[in-house]
């Protein structure tokens, strides 16, 4: 059965090679005469130039088969066509999975304002504002993978749910909405407590989540890339609503805390409590108290040992390779990097960059955070004398215009400029908006500010968050803080 097989390969394989030679003679035909030929004419149409190539009177012959058998096996073998067509199907399948996933996270397409949209979840509640509440059940499978390692968390809430300790607390929140605080604020609810909530930063909010939030009752209101006019009015749906005030504040940067406080007073004033994790917000909360304004008690969640030694420092020092890389594609060895700052977050950053080989110098204005950097085997300097040679410019203070106009201007060509700080003060961004200085985005999240002369710098998400903004952050240590917080 074998030879027979191998017989009827070779027929085939004769065959084909026949109906190509006709194939190329009605090409030569058509270029000629100016006219369309179908392939399967006959040899006596064509002029006399082609009559003395060989010619066929039938390309399909009956391939003869000793029994069934030998034409099974033979039909085991694609065609050539066949292959052709498996590897398109194939190709094609490949392609729609791709851009049924990538839509979800990809908003690009729909340029409506959620706040232009009407969206009502499966409970038939209006009472929140998402990209697309359609999103809700990728958004549900993020959150359940984050849930897998954030064990601290998951622990407290089945010790604790049936006992319902947060009852009557009506929490408002404004943080990043990740699938990490998404487990934080349904562990929230399971509890006991009714939240609502809001971003803390416009490019940090993961659509899908907070579809998924919705869908679960939760009202939220955020998408990725608000503006920022869209960034307050969020806040404030969250706190002025009808039948419902808040007397808890879990707040990431102040800004929600800032915005009772000036909006809503008698609001702040029966506030039982505020929550806030950011240094930023701290400072901001040191400053309320300095002038005799905070009247309600606040925690100081950020220098708890637990934020400070494990957020700040171990997911910091993960994800800012995970967003540098996501947005630039760089290569850290051998590349001259500048942090700015050695607190817990700037010591995670340079631990990264150095291990990857990074040729990493610190500037520090406190005296201890300067020492320990040196004893940790960096150069602490000032910003002014390496500005130029660098090809990274990190900053991680919690400060104002750590990094200024004038040195921008004084960069290379190239110089990848990004902060992983709180606040998007930290680089003088607003300097970058004048007429004689070019932007130009070339993916999401990544600017080239171009000078007159045609030097261009690189600007990670207009200066706010790198981590949260371009990439994500490790569940684990997230749990660890959400459950502070909690504890608390």
């Amino acid at each position: 059965m074998t030879d027979s097989c191998g017989d009827a390969k070779v027929e085939a394989k004769q065959a084909s090679k026949e109906f190509k030679e006709i194939e190329n003679v009605a090409e030569k035909y058509s270029a000629i005469t100016g006219t369309k030929n179908d392939v399967n004419m006959n040899a006596g149409e064509l002029p006399a130039a082609f009559t003395a190539l060989p010619t066929h009177k039938s390309v399909k012959k009956q391939i003869q088969f000793a029994n069934q058998e030998e034409k099974q096996e033979f039909s085991k073998f694609p065609t050539k066509t066949g292959r052709r067509s498996l590897s398109r199907s194939i190709s094609q399948s490949s392609t729609d999975s791709y851009s049924s996933a990538a839509s979800y996270t990809d908003s690009s397409d729909d340029e409506t304002s959620p706040r232009e949209k009407s969206q009502v979840n499966s409970k038939g509640s209006s009472d929140f504002c998402v990209k697309n509440i359609k999103q809700a059940e990728f958004g549900r499978r993020e959150i359940e993978i984050a849930e897998q390692d954030m064990s601290a968390l998951i622990s407290l809430r089945k010790r604790a749910q049936g006992e319902k300790p947060l009852a009557g607390a009506k929490v408002v929140g404004c943080t990043h909405i990740t699938a990490q605080t998404a487990v934080l604020i349904e562990t929230l609810v399971a509890l006991g407590a009714q939240c609502r909530w809001t971003a803390c930063n416009i490019y940090s909010t993961q659509n899908e989540v907070a579809a998924a939030l919705a869908e679960s009752g939760v009202s939220v209101f955020a998408w990725k890339g608000e503006s920022e006019d869209d960034f307050w009015w969020c806040i404030d749906r969250c706190v002025n609503t009808e039948g419902w005030q808040a007397n808890m504040i879990l707040d990431d940067g102040g800004d929600l805390t800032h915005w009772v406080y000036k909006k809503y007073p008698s609001v702040f004033k029966k506030v039982r409590g505020i929550v806030e994790e950011s240094v930023t917000g701290v400072h901001r909360l040191y400053q309320l108290s300095k002038a005799g304004k905070l009247c309600v008690p606040a925690m100081n969640v950020n220098d708890s040992v637990t934020k400070q030694k494990f957020d700040n420092l171990y997911c910091c020092r993960e994800s800012i390779l995970d967003g540098l890389k996501r947005t630039t594609d760089v290569m850290f060895g051998g590349k001259q990097v500048v942090v700015c700052g050695y607190g817990e977050v700037g010591k995670g950053c340079c631990s990264a960059l150095k291990a990857l080989g990074g040729i990493v110098c610190v500037t520090e204005i406190d005296p201890i955070c300067a020492l320990q950097a040196c004893m940790d085997g960096f150069r602490v300097l000032k910003l002014n004398e390496v500005v130029r040679q660098m090809d990274m410019v990190i900053t991680c203070t919690g400060n104002k215009n750590v990094v200024t106009r004038e040195q921008l201007d004084r960069m290379k060509n190239g110089c990848i400029v990004c902060n992983m700080g709180h606040s998007n003060t930290e680089i003088d961004v607003a300097s970058l908006r004048t007429p004689e200085l070019t932007w130009e985005r070339v993916r999401s999240q990544v600017d080239h500010v171009i000078w007159p002369d045609g030097k261009r710098v690189i600007l990670l998400a207009e200066g706010r968050l790198l981590n949260l903004s371009c990439s994500t952050v490790p569940s684990f240590v997230l749990s660890i803080t959400a459950t502070t917080q909690l504890w608390l």
